[in-house]
């Protein structure tokens, strides 16, 4: 039995088997703000590989709790888990590419990581696409239809400030832009939520 343990000691540690139980622990140190913790339990296993650990590193660089702060290193981390696809880390890099933390600002870019997120059914990408859609700033164009759509799907959660942007949209609108919004939201709700 220890020759097991040893042999299971040494695989974790050659990073052949996965450390989700590390991950776990860092995840609880995390949420009890125990920073500096977290992020010695995380760093390893984010360097081999684990989305969930790269995750939550962008946040401790983003925020900088446990580590310096570090938009750049932020960025680095939330990518390697977003292209993973990892609708957090997905979302989390698209709110970088918005307000131009690590990263020069680009709305069009901050589109395409919102919407790898909200195709997984992140709601708080929906809402910022909807949000994009109805303010068309940057490189995105102002499109009231894909605004309500997003905020409409996003709305599905629950979440007044989704429902109230979806609303507040609506009155940019007329009839007919409403029920085809309406429209492709029960289209994409279909077709992703079975």
């Amino acid at each position: 039995m220890k020759l097991i343990r040893i042999i299971m000691l040494g695989l974790l540690l050659a990073g052949m088997i996965p450390a989700t139980a590390g991950v776990d622990d860092a995840v609880q140190a995390y949420l009890r703000g125990e920073f500096n913790k977290a992020a010695v339990l995380l760093r390893p296993v984010a360097e081999q590989g684990d989305a969930q650990a790269q995750t939550y590193m962008g946040l401790l660089y983003e925020r900088g709790k446990g580590v310096p702060q570090d938009y750049a290193e932020s960025v680095k981390w939330y990518r390697l888990a977003a292209e993973q696809g990892k609708a957090d880390a997905q979302y989390y890099l698209g709110n970088m590419y918005r307000n131009g933390n690590g990263v020069p600002q680009d709305e069009a870019v901050a589109v395409v990581w919102y919407t790898k997120a909200a195709e997984q059914g992140k709601a708080v990408a929906q809402n910022s696409l909807g949000e994009l859609y109805a303010s068309g700033k940057g490189d995105v164009k102002r499109d009231h239809v894909a605004s309500y759509m997003w905020f409409n799907i996003a709305a599905t959660s629950g979440n007044e400030p989704y429902i109230k942007g979806r609303d507040k949209v609506a009155k940019k609108m007329n009839k007919k832009q409403i029920e085809e919004a309406q429209q492709l939201s029960r289209e994409w709700i279909e077709t992703h939520q079975q």
